[in-house]
C-alpha cells in the first residue's frame, strides 16, 4: 500500500516554486516532494520487481544477409543461415525460430538430420555445431571446433550418423554425429590423387556417397579433380582430372552417372563406366560465334540432376549466363528435357534447393518445387506446372519491401479493426500464384489462450505505409496504403530545390499515429508534410484538402525578456498566421517563399475502399529556406483537432472546419512566463540557410565515415567490413580543401563548454541532426566531410563533387549564385540527398556503452559536425581530426541546472499530446488541454475551448489560448500520461468510426458519438484532479493537477540519455517503460516512480533500433534488429512464463517412408550384394582415435539418445516408442516375408532340378 501527500488547490502558497512554476522536488529517485496537505489518498500499486523479466519473443521478416540453405523433406522444414551467425527455422503457419550462434561466425552450410529432429550448422570460424530441433527453443547439444584447416564442404548420407567434412587442405575428415568426436579415418588429399600429380587439387568442394553404393565417396575438388574414393578398400576406384574449375555435382538416382557445373558455364555429364573424358559436355547459354567458338559464359555455381518417373529428367541449375548480356538479372534455369526456361531473379541467387517426393537418393526423385533463396528475398516456384509459377509466401518476408523508417505497435485494439483491415487489403492481392499447398508446412503451432488482436505499422522510405496482425506471436500482411498517390508525380522539366534535396525518398514517412476506435490515421513526411485519412468501406470519389502553414522562426525576431510584457499570447494575423499560397514551383530559390515541397493533388481523385485521404497538412518555404522537419504529432478525434511541431514552433489544426488555430513559435507560446533571459540576436549580413540538413532525408542519421556506410538500399548486402579512415578518404576526394569557418560574434559575450551542449532533438520516434542556431552556436557541415560523404563506398552522390578546374573558382551566379552566398564562405551546398533510409552505420559497442551526455553529443559523434564552444578567453575550433582524439570532451559531469546548460533562443517542440486536464491553477474542472513538451525540458499547458453542440462544433471556431503554464524537467520532454486519483490510466476521449461515405439511412442519421474517460465523469475524483506523468530523457516526474505540485522525481539516468519513453498496461496495473541510449531497458512504478526493472539488454550499435523501439501494453515491444527484421521482445515475467505454449513446435514424431521394394531378383542377386557397415569402418576400434590437436570438442548437454529424452513430454515418448515398435515390427514382417519367399523360390528350384534328373537319368549321352 502507498501512500503520498495530496496537495490541494489554494494551499500550494507555502511550497517553494522554482521559476516554472513547478515545487522544488527532491533528488532522490522516487522521493515525494515537502509539501504537506490534511488529506491522504491512497493508491495500491501492486506491480513489483517479479513481474518483469526481459526475454525475445519471435523475430519476423526476411532473414538479413542470408548464406545458407537446407530441407528436411520428411519433417517438411526449412533452415536458413546468416552472415551474422542467426538460423531461422521455418514451417507451417506460427512455426517460425530464430536460433543464434554466440560467436556471431557467419553460417557457411546447414544440415538437417532428416526426420531426426536435430541440425548441423557449419560455421566460419571452423566450428560444427549440432543443434536440438525437439524443443520449442532449439539449443546446442555439441559444438566441434576445427584448429588447423577450415571447413568448406559438409554432407551427411541419409540415415546415418557419420558426417563427412570438408577442408580448404583438400582433406575429409568424418565426424560422428552421436558424440560429435572425429574418427581416425581420413581421407587426405595426397593419397586420394595420383603421386604423378604435380599440383594441389584445391579445397573440397563435393561430397557424396553413391546412390549404387554407399561404400563409396565422391569427393570434388575445386581444381577439376573428382575422386571416388572406397571406403572399405581406401583406396580410388577412378579420378578425374578436368580442364575447368568444379562448382557443383549431382547424382543420377541409379548411380551410374552423374553432372557437373563448372566455372566456364558449362554442365558435363559422366558415365561410371567410362571416366576418361565427359560423354556430354553442354554450355545451355552459350550460343557458337562465327568463328566455331563457345562465347564465354559467367560460373554454373550450382546444379541438380533429377529424375521423374512420368517425364523427362529436370536440370536445374543457377548462372550461366553469357558475359556480353550486361545488365541481366540473376537466373534460375530449368531444364526438361528440350525445354529450357530461364526464370529473372529480382536479386543474387544465394543457394537454392530441389524438393522432392523421396528422401532416399537411390529412388526416382520426383522433384516438385524449387527453393530459391536470393540476397532480399525467398521464392518458391512450383515444378508440376508447366509455366512454373511461383507459390504464394506465407511468411512476412516483405517487410524491407522499401526499407523501414518507423514503426508503431498497438497491443489490445478493438476486435473487429482486423477482420476489416483484412478484407480491405485481400482485394488487392496479386494474382497468378500456384494453386497448390505451401510445400514447407512442417510443425505444429497452435493459437495461445491468453491473446488479444495485435497490430504492427511499418512506414517506409517510399511513403507506403503497411498494417500487419501482429496477434499471438505471428505477423501477417492486412493492409498497404501508399502516402504518395496523394501528390502529383514532379514533371521532369521541374527541377526544384526539394526535389533536388529528397529527390530519392520524397514521401519518406517520419512519423504515424493512429486512433484506432475512430480509425483517424495521420502520416507525418519527411517534406514536413501531415496527411489525415479517414476509413471507409465504400470508394469515394473526393478532393483532397489542402492546409498551409507558415511555421518558421526569424532569429531577427526572438524577443528579449523586456519586449515580452507587451507581446500577447495569440499570434498576430499579419505576422504569425498561415498564409494560403499557390504553388509557384519555377520560382528560384533566392525569392522561394510560402510554397510547399510537394504538390497535393488538387483535382477530383477516386479513392477506393480503406484509408482515404482527407487533409494534407504542408510547412512552407520562408525566404528562400526549406520548412524544418516535423518533430511531433498528436491528434484527437473527440476534438477533432491535429498539433505539430517542430525546432521552430507549434501549430494546431481542426481537420473537422479544415482550418489552423494556432501557428506560433515556441517562445511566443511562454508569453511572460519564459522561464529563460532570451537575448536579441543581430541580423545577419548574409543569410545562411539553417536547413542544410533539414530536407535531406534520413541519411542525416547515418553519416559517419570512421564507421561503415551504406550509400543505397541496393548496397543493403553489401557492407564493407574495412573501415577507411577519414584521412584516406580525404586524400581521394578531388574537392577536399581546408575548411576555416568563421565563427560569428556571441553578443552575449559568454559561451559555454562543448559539455554542456545542449540536444535540441526532435522526437523519440524520429530522431533529426539538430541544426539550432542559436547564439555562438552554428552547426554545419564541413567541406572535408561533406566531401567524403560524397564518395563513400566510392559511389558519387553529389553533382557538386565533380572536380574544378586548377585556379577557376566557382563564381556565384543565378539561383546557385543565390544559395552558396546564403550559406557563406566555405559551405559548399547540397544539391542531392541520398536515399531517406539507406545510410547505415553500425556503432562501435565500447564507446556507447559508455553513455553520451547527451543526445546533441551522440549525433555530433554520429554526424561529425562541427563544435564550437566559447571561454572567457579565446574560441576552439574542434574538426574532424581532433575529433576522434577529444571525444572524452563530453564529459558526465554536466550541470543539473536546466538555465545554466541551454541558453538557446530557439527551442523544438519534441512531443505534444492532447488530455482532459487543468490549464490553470484556479480550474475546478478538467478540460480539453494540449500539452507540450520542448527540447529544453519545458512543459507548457494550452487550454482549449470546443463548442459542445455537433451543429455549432461544425460551425464555431475552437479557442486555442496559452496561459503560460510551465514546468520543468531536465532533458528534452518525451512523453506524458495522465492517472487518476486512483493510479489508473485516464484513456483519452475518441470519437467512434463512422463510415462517412456510407449510404445515408433517414431513420438514423449519422452523428458523432464521442467517449469521454475524463476524471470529471466519476463522482469520487470529481474535484479530485489528476496526476501527470512526465518523462524526459533524464528524469520522470509526476505532477498533481491543477495545483502542479511534483509529487514524485526519478533521475532516470545521468551517464546516457532515453531514447523511448512509454506509459503502458502490465498485469492489471501501469508502469513507465524506458529504453536507454546505453542499451539499458528500465520500469518504473506510477506514480511512486519505484524501479522496477533495469536491465543492460542492447547496446545501441546503430540508430535504425533507436528509430524504431517503441513498446506497447501487455508487456511487449520491438525493434528493427536488421534493415529486413522485426524483433519482439516481452519484458513481462508473465509472458515469459507462457512462451513455451506460445511458440510452435519444430519438430513432430512422423514416420519414415519407406524405401521403394526393389524386387526380389534384383535385390537378391544384383545391387548392394555386400552391406555396409559404417561403424566397423570409422568406429575406434577399427580407425583408431584422431589427433587431439586437429579439432576441440565443445561438450553440449548429453548425445543423440539425450536430445531424444529431452524432447519433453510423456506422449511424445509413448508415439516414439510407438513408431519405432511399428517399424520394428514391419521389418521383422518384411524379414520373414523375404525368407518364405527365398525358401518357396528354393523349393521350386529342386523340384524342377529333380524333375530333370528324373526325365534324364536313362538318356544316353548321345540322346541329348
Amino acid at each position: 500500500m502507498k501512500k503520498f501527500r495530496k496537495v490541494l488547490d489554494g494551499l500550494t502558497t507555502s511550497t517553494p516554486v522554482n521559476p516554472g512554476g513547478s515545487p522544488v522536488c527532491g533528488s532522490a529517485a522516487g522521493t515525494p516532494s515537502a509539501a504537506h496537505t490534511p488529506r491522504e489518498l491512497e493508491i495500491q500499486e501492486t506491480l513489483m520487481s517479479e513481474h518483469f523479466q526481459i526475454c525475445k519473443t519471435v523475430r519476423h521478416g526476411f532473414p538479413y544477409q542470408p548464406t545458407a540453405l537446407a530441407f528436411d523433406p520428411v519433417q517438411k522444414i526449412l533452415a536458413i543461415g546468416c552472415r551474422s551467425g542467426g538460423v531461422r527455422v521455418l514451417g507451417g503457419p506460427g512455426v517460425d525460430c530464430h536460433c543464434q550462434h554466440e560467436s556471431g561466425a557467419a553460417v557457411l552450410q546447414l544440415q538437417f538430420l532428416i526426420n531426426e529432429g536435430a541440425l548441423v550448422t557449419a560455421c566460419a570460424d571452423d566450428t560444427l555445431h549440432l543443434w536440438n530441433l525437439r524443443q520449442r527453443r532449439p539449443a546446442i547439444l555439441h559444438s566441434l571446433k576445427f584448429n588447423r584447416e577450415r571447413i568448406t564442404f559438409c554432407h551427411l548420407p541419409f540415415q546415418s550418423k557419420w558426417l563427412y567434412v570438408g577442408t580448404e587442405r583438400g582433406n575429409t575428415h568424418i565426424v560422428n554425429i552421436e558424440s560429435f568426436v572425429l574418427s581416425g579415418y581420413v581421407i587426405m588429399w595426397n593419397k586420394a590423387i595420383e603421386l604423378s600429380t604435380k599440383t594441389h587439387p584445391g579445397p573440397v568442394v563435393h561430397l557424396s556417397d553413391s546412390p549404387k553404393d554407399e561404400g563409396k565417396l565422391l569427393v570434388g575438388y575445386e581444381g577439376g579433380t573428382i575422386v571416388m574414393w572406397d571406403l572399405r578398400a581406401k583406396r580410388a576406384d577412378f579420378r578425374i582430372y578436368y580442364d575447368e574449375a568444379i562448382h557443383s555435382v549431382s547424382w543420377h538416382h541409379e548411380g551410374r552417372q552423374f553432372m557437373c557445373s563448372h566455372s566456364d558455364g558449362s554442365l558435363s555429364m559422366w558415365n561410371l563406366r567410362n571416366t576418361a573424358k565427359p560423354f556430354q559436355v553442354t554450355f545451355p547459354h552459350g550460343k557458337t560465334q562465327r568463328d566455331g567458338r563457345k562465347e564465354s559464359c559467367k560460373p554454373i555455381l550450382k546444379v541438380e540432376y533429377k529424375t521423374s518417373r512420368n517425364s523427362e529428367a529436370f536440370v536445374v541449375f543457377s548462372g550461366g549466363l553469357s558475359y556480353d548480356k550486361a545488365g541481366r538479372r540473376p537466373t534460375l534455369t530449368i531444364m526438361h528435357g528440350k525445354a529450357i526456361t530461364v526464370l529473372e531473379m529480382d536479386y543474387p541467387i544465394v543457394e537454392f534447393i530441389v524438393l522432392c517426393e523421396t528422401p532416399y537418393l537411390n529412388e526416382v526423385q520426383e522433384p516438385y518445387a524449387v527453393v530459391v533463396l536470393l540476397e532480399k528475398d525467398f521464392v518458391v516456384v512450383d515444378l508440376t506446372q508447366s509455366n512454373f509459377p511461383i507459390f504464394e509466401n506465407p511468411y512476412p518476408m516483405d517487410i524491407h519491401e522499401s526499407p523501414v523508417t518507423c514503426t508503431a505497435y498497438f497491443a489490445d485494439c478493438p476486435p473487429d479493426i482486423i477482420p476489416v483491415l483484412y478484407s480491405i487489403g485481400a482485394k488487392h492481392k496479386k494474382t497468378g500464384y500456384s494453386h497448390k499447398e505451401w510445400p514447407v508446412g512442417g510443425g505444429i503451432w497452435t493459437v495461445g489462450s491468453q491473446t488479444y488482436p495485435e497490430i504492427i505499422i511499418t512506414g517506409h522510405a517510399d511513403g507506403s505505409i503497411k498494417f500487419w496482425d501482429a496477434t499471438a506471436i505471428t505477423l501477417q500482411m492486412l493492409y498497404k496504403l501508399k502516402t504518395s498517390k496523394v501528390f502529383e508525380k514532379p514533371k521532369t522539366g521541374e527541377v526544384g530545390r526539394s526535389v533536388e534535396l529528397v529527390e530519392e525518398d520524397p514521401y519518406a514517412v517520419q512519423m504515424i499515429t493512429w486512433c484506432p476506435q475512430s480509425r483517424i490515421f495521420c502520416v507525418v513526411g519527411i517534406s514536413a508534410h501531415v496527411i489525415l485519412y479517414r476509413f471507409s468501406k465504400y470508394d469515394a470519389n473526393t478532393t483532397i484538402t489542402s492546409l498551409e502553414v507558415r511555421l518558421q522562426c526569424e532569429m531577427e525576431d526572438v524577443i528579449s525578456p523586456s519586449d515580452t510584457e507587451n507581446t500577447p499570447c495569440f499570434s498576430d494575423p499579419s505576422g504569425h498566421s498561415p498564409q494560403l499560397h499557390s504553388p509557384r514551383s519555377n520560382t528560384p530559390d533566392s525569392v522561394r517563399d510560402s510554397i510547399p515541397c510537394l504538390k497535393v493533388k488538387d483535382r477530383m481523385i477516386r479513392m477506393p475502399p480503406g484509408y482515404q485521404a482527407e487533409l494534407v497538412l504542408q510547412l512552407l518555404w520562408v525566404d528562400g529556406e526549406p520548412p524544418q522537419q516535423i518533430t511531433s504529432l498528436d491528434l484527437n478525434s473527440a476534438y477533432g483537432l491535429l498539433a505539430l511541431g517542430n525546432c521552430n514552433g507549434l501549430a494546431v489544426v481542426d481537420y473537422l472546419q479544415k482550418t489552423v488555430l494556432l501557428c506560433m513559435s515556441t517562445v511566443e507560446l511562454y508569453g511572460s512566463s519564459d522561464p529563460f533571459q532570451r537575448l536579441t540576436r543581430s541580423p545577419r549580413k548574409n543569410r545562411q540557410s539553417t536547413s542544410d540538413f533539414c530536407m535531406r532525408g534520413l541519411s542525416n542519421f547515418y553519416s559517419d565515415s570512421k564507421k561503415r556506410i551504406r550509400t543505397s538500399y541496393q548496397s543493403l548486402t553489401e557492407l564493407s567490413d574495412n573501415q577507411v579512415s577519414l584521412d584516406l578518404e580525404r586524400s581521394k576526394s578531388p574537392t577536399s580543401a581546408p575548411y576555416s569557418p568563421s565563427l560569428h560574434n556571441d553578443p552575449r559575450g559568454t559561451g559555454e563548454p562543448v559539455s554542456n551542449l545542449r540536444s535540441c532533438h526532435y522526437s523519440p520516434v524520429f530522431y533529426l541532426l539538430d541544426n539550432v542556431k542559436g547564439p555562438g552556436r552554428k552547426l554545419s557541415l564541413p567541406t572535408d566531410l561533406k566531401t567524403d560523404l560524397d564518395h563513400v563506398n566510392g559511389h558519387c552522390t553529389s553533382p557538386t563533387s565533380q572536380p574544378c578546374a586548377p585556379g577557376r573558382a566557382r563564381v556565384p551566379g543565378g539561383p546557385e549564385g543565390a544559395r552558396l552566398a546564403r550559406r557563406g564562405p566555405g559551405r559548399p551546398p547540397f544539391r542531392k540527398a541520398q536515399s531517406a533510409a539507406c545510410m547505415e552505420v553500425s556503432l562501435p559497442v565500447s564507446s556507447l556503452t559508455e553513455g553520451y551526455p547527451s543526445r546533441r553529443a551522440m549525433l555530433q559523434q554520429l554526424h561529425g559536425v562541427s563544435m564550437y564552444s566559447q571561454d572567457e578567453h579565446h574560441t576552439t575550433t574542434y574538426s574532424w581530426s581532433e575529433r576522434e582524439s577529444r571525444e572524452n570532451s563530453f564529459s558526465r559531469s554536466r550541470s543539473s541546472s536546466v538555465s545554466s546548460i541551454d541558453r538557446e533562443t530557439k527551442e523544438a517542440v519534441t512531443t505534444v499530446q492532447f488530455a482532459e486536464s487543468y490549464g490553470r491553477k484556479s480550474d475546478t474542472l478538467p478540460t480539453p488541454c494540449l500539452w507540450v513538451g520542448t527540447s529544453l525540458g519545458l512543459v507548457l499547458i494550452i487550454p482549449i475551448s470546443i463548442p459542445m453542440d455537433e451543429q455549432e462544433r461544425q460551425e464555431d471556431p475552437v479557442t486555442v489560448a496559452p496561459t503560460g503554464t510551465v514546468l520543468m524537467l531536465k532533458g528534452s520532454v518525451l512523453r506524458f500520461g495522465f492517472l487518476d486519483c486512483g493510479g489508473a490510466l485516464i484513456q483519452n476521449p475518441y470519437e467512434m468510426w463512422r463510415d462517412q461515405h456510407a449510404p445515408e439511412d433517414p431513420d438514423r442519421p449519422r452523428k458523432r458519438k464521442l467517449v469521454n474517460f475524463s476524471p470529471s465523469s466519476s463522482q469520487e475524483a470529481s474535484g479530485d484532479g489528476h496526476l501527470a506523468v512526465v518523462c524526459s530523457e533524464r528524469q520522470a516526474k509526476v505532477f498533481l493537477m491543477p495545483s502542479q505540485a511534483c509529487l514524485y522525481m526519478h533521475n532516470i539516468t545521468e551517464s546516457s540519455f532515453v531514447l523511448r519513453a512509454d506509459i503502458v498496461s502490465v498485469c492489471n496495473s501501469v508502469c513507465l517503460a524506458c529504453f536507454c541510449a546505453n542499451g539499458h531497458i528500465m520500469t518504473l512504478s506510477l506514480p511512486s516512480l519505484r524501479p522496477l526493472l533495469d536491465i543492460s539488454y542492447l547496446p545501441l550499435t546503430d540508430m535504425r533500433i533507436a528509430r524504431t523501439f517503441c513498446f506497447t501494453n501487455g508487456g511487449q515491444a520491438l525493434y528493427l534488429c536488421s534493415p529486413t527484421e522485426i524483433q519482439r521482445i516481452t519484458y513481462s515475467q508473465e509472458m515469459c512464463d507462457n512462451l513455451q505454449e506460445m511458440l510452435g513446435e519444430l519438430f513432430t514424431p512422423i514416420e519414415t517412408p519407406e524405401a521403394q521394394n526393389r524386387g526380389f531378383l534384383k535385390g537378391f542377386f544384383g545391387g548392394n550384394a555386400q552391406t555396409f557397415d559404417r561403424e566397423e569402418l570409422f568406429g575406434e576400434a577399427a580407425a583408431g582415435k584422431a589427433s587431439r590437436s586437429l579439432a576441440q570438442h565443445i561438450p553440449g548437454h548429453g548425445g543423440m539418445e539425450g536430445m531424444k529424452a529431452a524432447a519433453g513430454g510423456a506422449v511424445g515418448e509413448l508415439a516414439r516408442a510407438r513408431i519405432a515398435l511399428d517399424e520394428r515390427g514391419q521389418r521383422l514382417g518384411e524379414l520373414e516375408e523375404r525368407t518364405a519367399l527365398m525358401m518357396s523360390s528354393a523349393e521350386t528350384f529342386s523340384k524342377h532340378a529333380h524333375e530333370v534328373m528324373l526325365k534324364c537319368k536313362d538318356k544316353k549321352w548321345y540322346q541329348f
